[in-house]
């Protein structure tokens, strides 16, 4: 029986996927301040490029540790509690007194990027009917390229006023308010209630939502957490070896291929092209605009043509873009727009592909007895890499752009063999992928 989505599954997918617009404003809006921070405490590229890490150093701790607040609190209310972190982050990010208090506060929402990274798709994946779960889980990733896209929006508005670099970072205040109020909108995860010995809530949750066997969804559910049984809630297992390296390894090349060192950078990499201050805030919001646009093509694709095949086609397609973004350096040739055609279509194939299918993949490779510790493991995964990348990207461009981009292409080559490799999960229950991936 076809399950028929209700709108109120939209309006639930769309407010837990805030916190996605607020893990994709952090990462950019730094871009229009990195340059200044640097010039104004007089940094060396190894100190600018730890500054600009400390968020990122903060979303590795963040993804640690959110799966024991997720599991023993719930997902909506670790939600509000991430939704706070960003508030906070923000407002002290704004009104900033030095360079020690500034990387503290950016900590504090890299905190919040973190969990919001593991928290939010794992709500969205179990609380979605499986027809339209690839859908909804991208809706997180539409709200990053959308705050993606916001933050470099407002980076173009604020540049030029006075001390326009903390305007920048405060401006991210207005969407954490709004994200924390709307929160308590929307219902808890019904696979935690079912959990947490909480059925008829759960059902209640699944009726709202547009579940059409909800007795059958709810028994599903409850065997698949009895067939756990002994070792309950223990991530590394054999059994669980496969989930672990699928998410593993699409964390990884997520990251090898350049995405976060790419758009926490961009102004930069444009300013290095030849292009002065003004245009390069304006050919990143062409970035973000690119971004939003493939990523909804992402998802309109997720559940047609599959994770696989996406993946597939941006590996090639990213390959072959960062390969001529490296061929510009090496020649030091930037004629014109070259760059940012270039990167516009690095960061097409990226948003269809890697981008589009991420947080899908981590979120329904593991079951639901473990799925916050993996969740967790994927989501750090890719931020530890991200950390390392943006803290020594500054110093690889001083080396040679020509040599990191190379690097970058060769990966996003690499992700073709896992696509290859991976299984399709579009069509399939959350249940259905676990008997499948987990071996007893």
């Amino acid at each position: 029986m076809k399950n028929t989505i209700k709108p109120f599954m939209f309006w639930v997918a769309f407010v837990a996927s805030l916190g996605g617009l607020l893990f994709g404003f952090d990462t950019a809006v730094i871009s229009g301040a990195e340059k200044q921070i640097q010039t104004v405490y007089h940094l060396s590229d190894f100190a600018h490029g730890f500054t600009i890490a400390t968020a990122l150093i903060g979303t590795i701790i963040g993804a640690l540790f959110c799966g024991s607040p997720a599991e023993k609190l719930g997902r909506r209310k670790s939600l509000i509690i991430i939704a706070a972190l960003y508030l906070i982050s923000a407002i002290g990010s704004g009104a900033i007194v030095n360079w020690y208090s500034f990387m503290f506060f950016r900590f504090i929402g890299g905190l919040g990027v973190g969990a919001s990274s593991v928290v939010g798709p794992m709500f969205i994946a179990e609380i979605s009917p499986s027809s339209w779960r690839g859908r909804f889980v991208c809706f997180f990733q539409f709200n990053i390229v959308l705050g993606i896209l916001l933050a470099y929006f407002a980076n173009f508005l604020i540049a030029g006023v006075p001390h326009d670099w903390q305007w920048m970072l405060l401006a991210e205040s207005i969407p954490a308010l709004l994200f924390n109020l709307l929160l308590f909108t929307i219902p808890e995860s019904p696979r935690w209630l079912i959990k947490t010995g909480r059925e008829d809530e759960a059902k209640d949750v699944f009726r709202r939502t547009g579940e059409s066997d909800v007795e059958g969804e709810t028994a599903s559910i409850r065997e698949s957490l009895e067939r756990e049984g002994e070792g309950h809630g223990r991530l590394f297992r054999k059994k669980y070896s496969k989930s672990i390296m699928l998410a593993f390894l699409m964390a990884t090349f997520n990251q090898f291929c350049g995405i976060n060192a790419v758009l926490y950078y961009a102004p930069r990499l444009f300013e290095m092209s030849g292009v002065m201050r003004s245009g390069a805030m304006l050919q990143s919001v062409l970035i973000g605009l690119t971004n939003l646009t493939f990523t909804m093509l992402g998802m309109f694709l997720i559940d047609k043509v599959g994770r696989k095949k996406l993946i597939g086609i941006g590996a090639v397609g990213m390959a072959l873009c960062q390969a001529m973004v490296a061929r510009g350096f090496a020649l030091e040739s930037f004629g014109g727009y070259y760059m940012l055609i270039f990167l516009m279509g690095y960061i097409a194939f990226f948003a269809i592909s890697l981008g589009a299918t991420i947080w899908v993949v981590i979120a329904e490779v593991f079951p639901t007895d473990v799925r916050a510790s993996g969740q967790v493991f994927g989501s750090m995964t890719h931020w530890v890499w991200s950390a390392l990348l943006t803290w020594f990207f500054p110093m690889f461009l001083s080396v040679g752009g020509a040599y990191i981009f190379g690097f970058f292409s060769i990966m996003a080559f690499g992700s073709l063999f896992y696509a290859i490799w991976m299984p399709e999960t579009k069509d399939k229950s959350l249940e259905q992928i676990q008997k499948e991936l987990v071996k007893e």
